[in-house]
């Protein structure tokens, strides 16, 4: 009798379901979301967990079936209708100017919530719920562009994200050629930085004595990384990535191994854009090479900069003069690099540009220009050295003239440099990319008084 009980009332249930999502669905049988909207409405009015369950699956189910145009038409609704209770807040926020106090100030916490928030809650108890709802914010970037009024929206989305996905539940996973391979069909796929051609080539990457991978997960998202580092061990600290990626280069000694060069650091979801998991992942995996491997002793990275090539084209603040714009067209000639008078040339103008560009540009809003540069200066690490030609790749010409960066964490500065940078703005610098910026302020000079 009882498993009866149970049995139906699941039928119960999951008719319900089925009745509202066939309110949503028009004459020519396409689903819109006014449908779907009925169903977080009731999503949000139900108590039973149960119930909640199936009707966020319903929500979610029906979302995915949506074109752009009603996707956004349900994101702008959420903004527009699922914000604050305004009658509770507004008598919560009299309670508070009567008389003061805790419980008054939490009531007026609870109240303030927009009620989007405990519809995402109630959706992420959906089978898959989470990987649904990273999935649908990865929507939602997308579609934001020109609809301000999103903003609000987004804001609770990665409110909520942000707490579901703290470091405190992420898992350090190191990749290797016994990994299953839907995980490293996701390596080939989601590397940003260098392209992974094969197999072959992910095997080069992984599988040597002297190559790591390493990928945080979580939990809810058990086979797919959310971000992952490759790491190649080396003597020295490198200037160019060709040499590091070479099909027949001669791997490393490990017992020779003193530098652990991070070369590429990549995210898989879109929809996690704006929550922070790289800074957690580089001070794991120098934890982890540390206690594996005590003789490393530098830890840098092989950076792009992927946006150097823009700012000279565009930016109006660029310090060249007339006779520089010329010279600088030269880049846009085939093997420009191979040209050994002309390379000295714009190596003499560029590297003063570069080191411009990392210790003095910034956006209309005060920040550093590059992004890549706002990242690692911001986890505390030192601009060590601008490499010339380091990446001749297409990609990499096309970015930034083949010039490359290294970022240097000196374990020992890394709070200092962190704490400069975020209070006071401030760039942690060898001296050697000082001299390249000093460089060019003799060179302005002399244009003023040429």
């Amino acid at each position: 009798m009882n498993n009866a009980f149970f049995s139906d009332l699941l039928a119960s249930i999951s008719e319900r379901g089925r009745t509202l999502l066939r309110r949503g669905t028009s004459a020519n049988g396409k689903q819109d979301s006014s449908g779907l909207i009925e169903l977080c409405d009731a999503l949000l009015s139900g108590r039973g967990e149960a119930s909640g369950t199936a009707m966020a699956s319903e929500v979610l189910d029906h979302y995915r079936h949506l074109d752009d145009a009603g996707r956004l038409e349900f994101f702008e609704t959420l903004a527009r209708h699922f914000g604050p209770d305004r009658e509770r807040l507004a008598q919560a926020i009299e309670s508070w100017r009567a008389q003061p106090n805790d419980a008054d100030a939490g009531e007026l916490h609870f109240a303030s919530e927009p009620r989007r928030q405990e519809l995402i809650r109630r959706l992420n108890r959906a089978p898959g719920g989470t990987s649904e709802l990273v999935a649908m914010r990865a929507d939602l970037l997308r579609l934001m562009n020109g609809h301000r009024d999103l903003a609000a929206l987004d804001r609770d989305v990665v409110h909520l994200l942000s707490s579901w996905f703290n470091r405190g539940f992420l898992v350090l996973r190191r990749i290797d050629w016994s990994t299953p391979a839907n995980i490293l069909e996701q390596i080939i796929r989601y590397e940003a930085v260098h392209e992974i051609r094969d197999w072959n080539d992910l095997r080069r990457r992984i599988d040597p004595d002297d190559r790591r991978c390493y990928a945080f997960f979580h939990p809810a998202l058990i086979d797919e990384p959310l971000i992952f580092v490759e790491v190649a061990l080396t003597e020295a600290i490198p200037g160019a990535i060709a040499p590091l990626l070479a099909e027949d280069r001669k791997p490393v000694p490990i017992e020779r191994a003193r530098t652990a060069v991070f070369y590429s650091i990549s995210n898989t979801q879109r929809g996690l854009g704006g929550i922070s998991f790289g800074n957690f992942l580089i001070k794991q995996v120098v934890e982890e090479l540390r206690r594996e491997l005590p003789k490393l002793d530098t830890f840098v990275t092989l950076s792009p900069v992927p946006g150097f090539m823009q700012w000279l084209k565009q930016a109006g603040d660029v310090p060249v003069s007339d006779e520089d714009r010329a010279l600088l067209e030269s880049l846009d000639k085939p093997d420009w690099f191979g040209n050994a008078e002309l390379a000295a040339q714009l190596r003499a103008l560029l590297e003063p540009l570069a080191a411009h560009y990392f210790l003095k540009a910034r956006t209309p809003k005060g920040r550093l220009i590059d992004s890549v540069a706002r990242f690692h200066l911001g986890n505390g690490a030192r601009l060590e050295r601008i490499d010339w030609l380091g990446d001749l790749s297409p990609k990499g010409l096309r970015e930034s003239a083949g010039i490359m960066v290294n970022y240097l964490y000196r374990l020992e500065d890394i709070e200092k440099n962190h704490e400069a940078y975020a209070n006071q703005g401030e760039i942690a610098a060898s001296s050697a990319v000082k001299k390249l910026l000093k460089s060019e302020g003799r060179r302005l000079l002399d244009m003023r008084l040429s």
